[in-house]
């Protein structure tokens, strides 16, 4: 088998007809072999959160959330492969009666469990979809269910890879694959246990799983299709004036999705630095444009880089006696904020209290404020944004602190970071 590929298709690019077509025409060209990775179809994943909710709080709402979740689908099914839609329209109908044998079941009460078993479903169905119009196409492949492929531990919503599994069922079944058909069509996203329970990566965890098959395969290259020209020094619909940016260091990228960036999975460099693999970010509407390249390039001038995160909390955590917060401490609150999978991203202590800052997960901040309030005073400041600049200028600076309240600023190295009322 020659060198392999990895391409990963997101969910805007797979959102209707038209963008199906597209992936069909950026694999009809795509060398091989090719392992190619696509998320759920357009918002769809925010739509089965939608279903999760209604299974467990409002159960009247859950007809109509699924009725429209398998129209919009089958609507797509019935707009790209017209009149050879019946054998995906069935693949389809298999994966909803599925759907609905979890749905009249009473809700697990592992919530994070029951997320998983019922997340999946969206890879499924547009890598059922997609895999019939590559088929109409004689775009020859094959469709391979990412369960069997990525093994992970029972971390539901938040799984961890089992490399040596992992490696064990890629050998034997994706690389065999490859070789016979040149292509792989598979979900990004998606695992499972070695009970063959349904497992998540973690929200958008498409780009990671692509970085897994590409670190198991000894992959060539991974490319990343978005809809955006490359990697950006600011979100562009927020920063008009942002630019691309041509080549990134492993080190760089890894420091932007740490701080927040969206355009990558903050866990997909990692296994393709470990392997020296490129990842290419590029936009699949002008496939024909470079993007950004990320690899072990040397990079002597950045421009201000600038990450924001909205939709954050700061956590105040203080002692009840006025005594220090020390080292003992901050083992107990951080052994918390472990167990519960949530993510720091920003922290400062004082002689007696302990600020952290994170992404809003109410169920989550309530363990962990239910967990704490015996032993310390919590006070809990929601809607603010972290803003975090790498290689900023005084100008940069400025415009983006005009104006707003700063609660408190810190900088190290090339990072500065800064938390506002959002």
């Amino acid at each position: 088998m020659g060198s392999v590929e990895v391409y990963k298709f997101g969910g805007a690019s797979v959102k209707d007809a038209e963008a199906i077509r597209n992936v069909g025409k950026i694999l009809q060209h795509s060398p091989r072999p090719l392992a190619v990775v696509i998320s759920a179809m357009g918002k769809t994943t925010n739509h089965l959160e939608a279903i999760i909710h209604a299974h467990i709080e409002d159960l009247e709402l859950l007809p109509g959330l699924v009725d429209s979740l398998k129209s919009y689908h089958d609507a797509i099914v019935h707009e790209i492969l017209g009149d050879q839609a019946g054998p995906c329209l069935t693949d389809l109908h298999d994966l909803w009666v599925e759907l609905n044998w979890i749905l009249e079941e009473e809700p697990r009460a592992n919530y994070n469990y029951h997320y998983d078993q019922i997340i999946v479903f969206g890879e499924l169905v547009s890598t059922k979809i997609v895999s019939a119009y590559l088929q109409a196409q004689g775009i020859e492949h094959e469709w391979m269910d990412a369960r069997g492929l990525i093994k992970t531990d029972n971390a539901f919503r938040e799984a961890r890879v089992l490399w040596d599994t992992t490696q064990t069922a890629i050998n034997s079944l994706l690389k065999k694959s490859l070789e016979k058909k040149g292509m792989v069509i598979t979900q990004g996203f998606i695992g499972s246990t070695i009970y063959n329970e349904s497992t998540s990566l973690g929200r958008e965890g498409s780009d990671y799983t692509a970085a897994i098959l590409a670190h198991a395969l000894d992959a060539n290259a991974v490319t990343i299709w978005k809809d955006v020209p490359g990697i950006m020094t600011g979100d562009p619909k927020r920063f008009p004036s942002a630019e691309k940016l041509a080549d990134l260091s492993y080190q760089e990228a890894i420091e932007m999705t740490y701080y927040g960036a969206k355009v990558i999975h903050p866990k997909t460099i990692k296994p393709l630095r470990n392997k020296a693999i490129p990842l290419y970010v590029r936009p699949f509407d002008r496939p024909s444009e470079n993007g950004t390249k990320i690899g072990e390039t040397m990079v002597k001038h950045h421009p201000p880089i600038v990450v924001i995160e909205p939709n954050q909390v700061l956590l105040r955590i203080s002692t009840k006696d006025f005594s220090f917060v020390a080292e003992e401490n901050l083992k107990e609150i951080f052994t918390r904020i472990a167990d519960l999978r949530l993510k720091v991203n920003s922290m400062r202590n004082t002689a007696i209290s302990f600020m952290v800052v994170l992404t809003q997960d109410s169920s989550k901040l309530k363990q962990l404020i239910a967990s704490l309030q015996e032993e310390y005073d919590i006070s809990l400041l929601e809607n603010i944004e972290l803003i975090t600049v790498r290689h900023a200028d005084e100008k940069t600076l400025e415009e983006l602190k005009r104006g707003k309240e700063i609660l408190f600023a810190e900088q190290y190295g090339k990072t500065n970071q800064f938390i506002v009322k959002g």
